[in-house]
């Protein structure tokens, strides 16, 4: 199945993105109504002072708690039915109540994937910035070479979404440790750097093609719908502003990862993992070392559980 299939068949998962976006923009600006109406009522620019602080930290609380406790399951169900529809060939039905009872059963907490998803996103940048001071030493992994310059920035948009396919080997590989999973999920990527690399950046060409688009159109139409009704524009430009990074965050950031995840998924599968890549990665990245710990001590665990219940 093509990508821009697998990202239309899968596009609950961005509206319920924009869902999310929007419901975090409305309450932070009912917050702002709230603040700023106790203001006006007390006739006091300190407490509006004040008032402004208490509305941006509680935007800060009310964005991280929509997309930490709720976005994650979001993210991790699109990422596990991008990869179970890269294995079996179809999308699976009811999709999202799928992709959400697959990250409930590969992680038992949010803590669980909380850990796994900065281990693999801290070791994917870690071994990403390490790769342009230590090229040389990295003549092992293919293609690496092609990574200098202006191309390193330029690819950079797309494999910043790397750690998301990384963490889909864990759906598609779920006989293994979740660990274990993501471990092999980085060490694939750095055996096919050249493949993942001319994909990304023909995805980081229409990102910012797409970027453009959902910057400029909702900031167009707020002005022009705050001029025509004799509103500050300004305030419409903001709000065009917001809007488009819901929009970008919602629709863009999906194709972005449903593309990587296509190219990443089709050469997963037929890669014979270098085990030697383990200790040489290790050396270069302290997350990925810590995530081969945590890989072990998982297995190690399994086999005693097994053990006991034998």
């Amino acid at each position: 199945m093509k990508a821009n299939e697998v990202y239309r068949k899968t596009l609950k998962f961005a509206w319920i993105k924009l869902g999310m976006g929007m419901a975090t923009v409305l309450l932070s600006v009912l917050l702002f109504a709230i603040i700023m109406g106790i203001s006006v009522l007390m006739q006091s620019a300190e407490v509006g002072l004040i008032g402004l602080g208490i509305w941006l930290a509680g935007t800060l609380a009310i964005s991280y708690v929509i997309n930490t406790y709720f976005g994650y399951l979001v993210k991790a169900g699109h990422v596990a039915v991008i990869a179970e529809t890269f294995r079996t060939g179809q999308v699976p039905s009811d999709e999202v109540h799928y992709g959400i009872g697959m990250v409930k059963s590969r992680f038992a907490t949010s803590n669980i994937y909380f850990l796994l998803d900065r281990l693999v996103s801290g070791a994917v940048n870690q071994l990403q910035n390490a790769v342009g001071r230590v090229e040389s030493f990295l003549d092992f992994v293919p293609g690496m070479s092609m990574i200098a310059g202006f191309a390193k920035s330029l690819i950079r948009i797309g494999l910043g979404y790397v750690d998301e396919c990384c963490l889909g080997y864990t759906f598609y590989n779920s006989e293994q440790s979740a660990f274990k999973s993501a471990a092999d999920g980085v060490v694939i990527y750095f055996q096919n750097w050249k493949t993942l690399l001319k994909d990304a950046v023909k995805i980081s060409l229409v990102v910012i093609l797409g970027t453009v688009v959902a910057s400029i159109v909702p900031v167009y139409a707020f002005v022009l719908l705050f001029r025509a009704l004799g509103w500050f524009t300004v305030i419409g430009f903001v709000a065009g502003v917001v809007v488009g990074c819901v929009v970008r965050y919602a629709f863009v950031d999906s194709y972005i990862l449903v593309r990587m995840m296509s190219t990443y998924m089709q050469v997963a599968p037929t890669t014979e993992i270098s085990f030697d890549l383990y200790g040489k990665l290790s050396k270069l990245s302290g997350k990925f070392k810590e995530l081969c710990k945590r890989a072990e001590s998982e297995i190690s665990n399994l086999g005693n559980d097994s053990y006991m219940a034998g």
